[in-house]
Order: structure tokens, then C-alpha cells, then sequence
């Protein structure tokens, strides 16, 4: 049985990052994995994403300057597409990186780039977000 703030949290999560691949990660999960995505869902996803403080679109891209900066590079793939689903721009996401490369280190910023270039592309060809 899971909280109202699960519910919540699993309304979100599929909202910004497509049920797909929302779906993929939870049937992914294993005996040992499970508790980390029903938290992740639950606390990240019912409790921070769904603050009235901040649209879902500046949750973006803090959340894309913050993977940028800790070298989360697959996490950071999935929250491209969901900072495209919410609303930011292709230019958006790139000033986001330079501002990385810049207080994060280049070689942070240039890994962002690589990891969202593909998400991008797909976007831009109208296959994807």
C-alpha cells in the first residue's frame, strides 16, 4: 500500500519523464533495488517536485545544473527529456551547461553536453519529450 505522497510523487515522475520511462525503471527494480525508487518517488517526486516554491520548468533546470555539476550523466539524459517536456528551450539547457563549464569545470560542462546532445537531437526531430 503506498501514501497519498506516492501517488502524488508517481503522478509527477511520469508527467516529467514520460510514463515509459518511468515504467521501465520501476519494472527494472529487484528485491534489493525496489526501496530506493518507491523513496525516490515518494521523497523527491511527492515531496519536492510538488512544492508550490518553483514551476516545474525551474525545477528543470536547477535539477540540470546540479547533475551537470556532480557528473550524473545518465541521470542528467532522462532529466533533459523531462526539462524539455516541462517547457524549457533547447537554449535554455545549453546556457544551463556553459554556466556549469564555467563555476563546475569544463569537463563537467562538455560531459553535459555529450549526455543531452542525443535527447536533444531526438527532440529537434520530433521523436522525442
Amino acid at each position: 500500500m503506498h501514501s497519498e505522497r506516492y501517488e502524488k510523487g508517481l503522478q509527477t515522475r511520469r508527467e516529467v519523464l514520460g510514463s515509459e520511462y518511468v515504467d521501465k525503471s520501476l519494472a527494472g527494480a529487484d528485491a534489493f533495488t525496489m526501496e530506493i525508487q518507491d523513496f525516490a518517488t515518494e521523497q523527491a517526486w511527492g515531496v519536492v517536485w510538488t512544492r508550490p516554491g518553483l514551476e516545474r520548468k525551474t525545477r528543470s533546470l536547477v535539477t540540470l545544473a546540479i547533475l551537470a555539476s556532480t557528473n550524473k550523466y545518465t541521470e542528467l539524459k532522462a532529466h533533459t527529456r523531462g526539462a524539455l517536456r516541462n517547457g524549457c528551450s533547447v537554449q535554455e539547457i545549453k546556457e544551463v551547461f556553459l554556466q556549469c563549464a564555467v563555476y563546475a569545470g569544463m569537463p563537467s560542462g562538455m560531459e553535459a553536453f555529450r549526455a543531452a546532445q542525443p535527447v536533444i537531437a531526438e527532440f529537434e526531430d520530433g521523436a522525442g519529450a
